[in-house]
């Protein structure tokens, strides 16, 4: 059977997220911790701090310093991904960074800092938005005061039709024709976007779209994430 007959290879809905799992507190040895599971996207969070920054002449004076480390295990795809950090690392630990930090009251923290290690242990799509999710979880567990949690997920397009929270399958069916890639992160007490990239080609039309479903996403996922916490706490 064709992919153009049948829709989505997992058959969903364009719509519709894949399976979502989280758990907080899961390391004894971080402040805070936490485990994402989209699909077959497995991100895994730890958080320290606050605490003194080392070296001492990084501190700022008048605010929290989040310094976040992303990696993509070895073992995480199909490819053995090379050990250590690369340039894409760095990168999406700024991404990461800057996704969370508005969420975060960082003018409470001043002259101190919090260190985020993000692990992708297992990799099917979505990697940057599933470690968005578990930074955000692990920041909350660790106490640190927040505006709100940061959900994240990414729209594609497939064909004519713009999909939430697509596979790695889907991408690649669509990668010689030009896939199409949007991450989205959102806080939603504050209606803010704080992550939108977009990697492909898409008619301004349609960005509008995939936002509009992208935030739909993030809201979908933001009650999972306020779910997963109360039952955290109604458990203590």
């Amino acid at each position: 059977m064709s992919y153009k007959k049948t829709g989505r290879f997992d058959g969903r809905k364009a719509d519709e997220l894949r399976p979502v799992e989280m758990s907080v507190g899961i390391l004894p040895n971080c402040t805070g911790s936490a485990r994402v599971q989209v699909g077959k996207t497995v991100a895994i969070a730890g958080v320290y701090g606050p605490r003194k920054v080392r070296p001492k002449h990084a501190e700022l004076k008048d605010k929290l310093l989040i310094r976040c480390y992303y990696d993509l295990v070895s073992f995480s795809v199909t490819d053995r991904a090379r050990p250590g950090p690369s340039r894409r690392s760095i990168e999406l630990g700024l991404v990461i960074k800057n996704a969370i930090e508005r969420s975060i009251f960082v003018e409470k923290y001043p002259m101190s800092m919090i260190e985020v290690f993000v692990e992708i242990v297992q990799a099917d799509a979505g990697s940057r938005c599933a470690a968005i999710i578990a930074a955000s979880l692990a920041v909350a567990d660790a106490g640190i005061e927040m505006r709100d949690f940061v959900p994240a997920v990414a729209c594609g397009k497939i064909d004519d039709l713009i999909c939430l929270d697509l596979t790695k399958q889907e991408e690649d069916v669509h990668d010689g024709e030009g896939a199409t890639d949007i991450p989205i992160a959102y806080i939603p007490s504050e209606k803010e976007i704080t992550l939108l990239q977009l990697d492909g080609k898409i008619s301004e039309k349609d960005l509008m779209e995939a936002i509009k479903l992208g935030i739909k996403g993030c809201e979908e996922i933001h009650k999972m994430m306020k779910d997963v916490f109360k039952k955290r706490y109604e458990t203590k």
